[in-house]
């Protein structure tokens, strides 16, 4: 119980932008490999762009990693604690960061864009549409409506029904209204979580994982948790992610 009861301590450490080294640089959670890069998709449509939007950039780490940016590169970010990290971070490189608030009212111009990316972050097609040129790029990752759901099931946690019938399926099916597909991909890897502070680290970073997550709610499957890893040295869940690119029709 002691080792239990401080790997709980130790993941009171705050999360801050989008940055899970806490656990990932140490090998305490492991990622199968996806079968395509976003990085490198994101590379590809980046050559010869003038100008780029991010979607969602957290504190701005992915986006600091593509340099030399376009010309006209913005951010946009809709985690209040995120903007203050993301303009601090991008700043240096001239890119402008917006605070929003609503997927179909972002603060700028149409017909602006070469490429738009989107890592993880919810959009709404129409808009994504309006702010790209037309012979503009759309990428995107998504976090498909199964993700890791084997981890609600093992702590006996409700499983959000608003997104579980988000998949490459039905993603595809909103785009082709205003988009021509250009790639889609889908998979399912393993998440290895190496100890129950991981886990929670997780849960506490990813709050829509376990709607209203706290340890005392669920100490006593997260104990269960514990002796499992214990004995079997890991626990495995199933990511769930899909990539589509297309083009404004």
């Amino acid at each position: 119980m002691e080792l239990f009861d401080r790997l709980l301590e130790d993941a009171a450490k705050a999360f801050t932008g989008w940055d899970f080294s806490f656990i990932e640089d140490t090998g305490r959670i492991q990622y199968e490999l996806l079968p395509w890069s976003y990085g490198s998709k994101a590379r590809k449509y980046l050559f010869g762009a003038e100008s780029l939007l991010d979607m969602g950039t957290g504190g701005g780490e992915f986006l600091s990693k593509l340099l030399p940016l376009p010309a006209y590169t913005a951010a946009t970010e809709g985690y209040l604690p995120n903007v203050p990290i993301a303009k601090k971070k991008l700043g240096p490189s001239g890119v402008e960061v917006f605070q929003i608030e609503a997927d179909d009212q972002l603060p700028l111009q149409s017909d602006t864009f070469d490429v738009v990316l989107n890592k993880h972050e919810s959009y709404a097609a129409v808009e994504v549409n309006r702010v790209l040129k037309h012979n503009g790029i759309f990428l995107t990752q998504q976090v498909g409506g199964t993700d890791c759901t084997e981890l609600n099931q093992l702590l006996g946690a409700p499983i959000n029904p608003s997104y579980q019938d988000w998949s490459l399926r039905t993603a595809a099916e909103d785009l082709t209204s205003h988009f021509t597909l250009v790639e889609q991909e889908e998979a399912f890897p393993v998440l290895r979580f190496y100890d129950i502070g991981a886990i929670v680290y997780y849960l506490k970073a990813i709050p829509w994982q376990v709607p209203y997550f706290a340890v005392n709610t669920y100490r006593d499957a997260l104990y269960d948790l514990h002796l499992f890893i214990e004995k079997n040295g890991f626990l495995d869940v199933r990511q769930h992610r899909f990539l589509l690119a297309a083009m404004p029709k």
